[in-house]
């Protein structure tokens, strides 16, 4: 070991550069202190001909300058497999929940190569949310990728957290053996992690679900490096085990921040935008990774915070590409008291496609958004002169649209205790015929107010369903 031992030149918050005259380290491998084992770096770069930079994993309160380090020519290994399911886990695959040791007959880097374009495999299974507004106007197709997108405080997190509700708890048992679940919590609460792990026990579906938490209070070192091992378990469900698998992250942009605090400590030359050069590459790194291949897929359902509501934020620009659909969250929609608050306009995805979705769909999602565009112009009027003042049709489109807008509300199962409202589940189809009967004039009569918080719209002809 004495051949592959360096010594710390200069530390800065938590990159330190180390210094290895003889047999430098490899990119990723793993550096700890000769004099206490539990403080590890990971080389991340080099600095120099024989100096590298490196993320301090640990906490920084036992470095020193001159300190010796010795190279462990691995890089960060964790457990995969079965073993990994029902349990939460930091970085390294060390138990956070008080479990006990995470078992596993296998462990994995944190880093692999992107599957070649020959191994990836395309699907056409929708994935059914539940949710109205996603389902109409940001479907999800299995193996793709939806981002939630929303400032601070407009219902991200628990619209995610419904996702994984109505995906992984109603559905358990129907068809989905097949599945596991993979939770990436980056640079976020560690209430709400733990409130995540609370109503996954409860509803018994811990089992199929494998968390990774680097929480906000956690180094950018940690909270960066947090997506690749979850994504690494993620991988090995699919490549090793054949499973298909669910991957939640919240929150991306904590990801692209985390890599930027790196960057200026390492005093990187920034882009124009201020953010760091490499932050295209680093979300390709993270992205690419979760494919589908051999028969096999990964549904990626990601929030992202934007900052200061600025969505042309470089940070965010940067996540778009990935995506097969968008869920934009309005604080507008938010303030008037709609839930989820989706900016049904600004909501996209690439899977309407009448192949995918159907013909009535994809023939009703453009004629609904179009509707409401033109809504947002009669609303001008509307404020200056009053509805009275309206033309006949544009009075008809006016009081469509609301409708419309009033009927993507919806009562979410994991806010019951907040809304003193039963959750409800309704299925695409049902949205469909619902959307087209309220632009066709099946419910001109009824009143908009009615559509708020319903679950379909047969309710108001019918009485109101069961709660699923």
């Amino acid at each position: 070991m004495e051949n592959s031992a360096g010594k710390i030149l200069r530390i800065q918050g938590h990159i330190v550069e180390v210094e290895f005259t003889e047999n430098p380290p490899n990119l990723h491998d793993l550096v700890i202190m000769e004099d206490d084992k539990d403080t590890k770096m990971e080389v991340i770069r080099s600095s120099g001909h024989s100096t590298f930079f490196c993320l301090c994993l640990s906490h920084t309160t036992n470095l020193y300058r001159g300190a010796k380090v010795i190279n462990t020519g691995k890089p960060i290994l964790v457990p995969v497999g079965d073993g990994v399911l029902g349990r939460v886990m930091d970085i390294f695959g060390n138990e956070i929940d008080g479990k006990g040791e995470i078992k596993a007959a296998e462990k994995k880097p944190i880093y692999s190569n992107f599957p070649s374009y020959g191994e990836l495999s395309t699907h056409e299974e929708m994935l059914e949310t539940g949710i109205k507004a996603i389902d109409f106007f940001s479907p999800i197709v299995k193996g793709g990728k939806i981002g939630l997108f929303g400032g601070a405080g407009v219902g991200k997190t628990l619209l995610l957290t419904e996702i994984i509700h109505n995906v992984i708890v109603l559905k358990k048992g129907g068809g989905q053996e097949k599945n596991v679940s993979v939770f990436a919590g980056v640079g976020e609460r560690t209430r709400e992690g733990h409130e995540l792990h609370q109503t996954l026990s409860q509803q018994n579906v811990l089992s199929s679900v494998s968390l990774v938490f680097g929480p906000m209070g956690e180094n950018p070192a940690i909270r960066f490096l947090t997506a690749f091992t979850a994504a690494t378990i993620a991988e090995y469900f699919r490549d090793g085990l054949k499973k298909d698998v669910l991957f939640f992250i919240d929150n991306v942009f904590r990801f692209a921040q985390a890599g930027n605090e790196l960057a200026v400590l390492m005093n990187t030359i920034p882009s124009e935008d201020g953010y760091q050069a490499t932050l295209a590459s680093e979300m390709a790194s993270f992205h690419e990774r979760l494919v589908s291949v051999n028969n096999n897929s990964i549904s990626t359902i990601e929030a992202i915070y934007i900052p200061n509501d600025d969505i042309l934020d470089q940070g965010v620009q940067a996540i778009f590409p990935y995506l097969d659909s968008t869920v934009i969250l309005s604080r507008s929609v938010y303030q008037d008291g709609h839930l989820p608050a989706v900016d049904l306009i600004s909501s996209t995805s690439s899977n309407l496609d009448f192949e995918l979705v159907g013909d009535l769909h994809y023939k009703s999602a453009p004629r609904a958004q179009n509707l409401l565009k033109e809504a947002v112009e009669l609303e001008r009027i509307v404020s200056l002169v009053g509805e009275a003042e309206l033309s006949p049709e544009d009075k008809l489109k006016f009081k469509r649209a609301r409708k419309l807008r009033n009927y993507m509300t919806q009562p979410f199962y994991v806010a019951e205790n907040q809304t003193g409202r039963p959750g409800m589940y309704v299925p695409r189809l049902t949205v469909v015929e619902d959307v087209n009967d309220i632009l066709n004039g099946k419910y001109d009569e009824t009143p908009e107010e009615k559509f708020m918080f319903i679950g379909s719209a047969k309710e108001l002809l019918n009485g109101p369903a069961k709660p699923k």
